[in-house]
């Protein structure tokens, strides 16, 4: 019997790995040890970009011809920006601990506003881990805030952050367009997927967009928070590879 093919670099399909808020190359890390043979893994950097819109046209104007969308939390929204503005060229998209609506009006708005920009002034005040200390507690399952290699990667990763950017995201985040417009036109193979326990983006309203979206596939990791591909790397990356397959 033949030895099985491995794939070339030529064959492989590209994934764009869109990072979220303070995340960058270290959130996907293990999703990429378990892809990459197989598939090209690009991840982008938002730099000090201060708009979804633009999030989506620099990730665009990077990216190949058709790819793979892979957004986790901001990335999610960013992902939506770019399936709205260039539909031909997502093969299949991948949506992990995100949401779609714009800022609520009224107090609920409002007092998102007061929270995020009370985190941009600690940034500014105390550095960006002393900042991450306070973030991360509504960032992961509540039994994953004693363990200290997982706290501690975070808070690396969120310190590699500068407090221009982290206020340049949260704008962003503040102003997200409303894609709910989307959803309901997405034509590519979908997959939602949120950890069980995420308190930032809950699993109801990944249930919501499952509804909207034609086809969608929704998964769920158990005792996971909001930063599954941290939280539970070697699971989320056995997922993505049975859908991506």
């Amino acid at each position: 019997m033949p030895a099985p093919s491995r794939t070339t670099a030529s064959e492989r399909r590209c994934l764009l790995l869109l990072p979220g808020l303070l995340c960058d190359a270290a959130v996907w890390a293990g999703q990429v040890a378990r892809l990459e043979e197989n598939f090209e893994c690009r991840i982008p950097c938002y730099g000090e970009l201060d708009s979804i819109e633009g999030m989506a046209r620099a990730v665009l104007a990077d990216a190949p011809a058709r790819f793979t969308l892979i957004g986790h939390s901001m990335g999610g929204r960013v992902a939506l920006e770019i399936t709205r503005s260039a539909p031909e060229r997502v093969s299949a998209l991948a949506l992990l601990n995100t949401g779609y609506a714009a800022r609520a009006c009224g107090a609920e708005g409002e007092r998102e506003v007061r929270e995020r920009l009370a985190l941009v002034e600690l940034a500014q005040r105390a550095g960006m881990r002393a900042m991450g200390r306070t973030w991360v507690q509504a960032m992961v399952h509540p039994a994953r805030l004693e363990d200290q290699p997982l706290i501690e990667a975070i808070l690396a990763m969120v310190e590699r952050a500068t407090p221009q950017s982290f206020a340049a995201q949260i704008r962003a985040l503040l102003e997200r367009p409303d894609a709910t417009d989307v959803l309901g036109g997405i034509r590519c193979p979908t997959l939602l997927l949120c950890g069980r326990e995420d308190q930032w983006s809950p699993l109801a309203r990944h249930q919501r967009m499952a509804r909207l979206i034609p086809q969608a596939e929704l998964a769920v990791i158990e005792r996971c928070g909001h930063m599954a591909p941290m939280e539970r790397p070697q699971e989320l990356a056995a997922r993505l590879a049975r859908w991506l397959a």
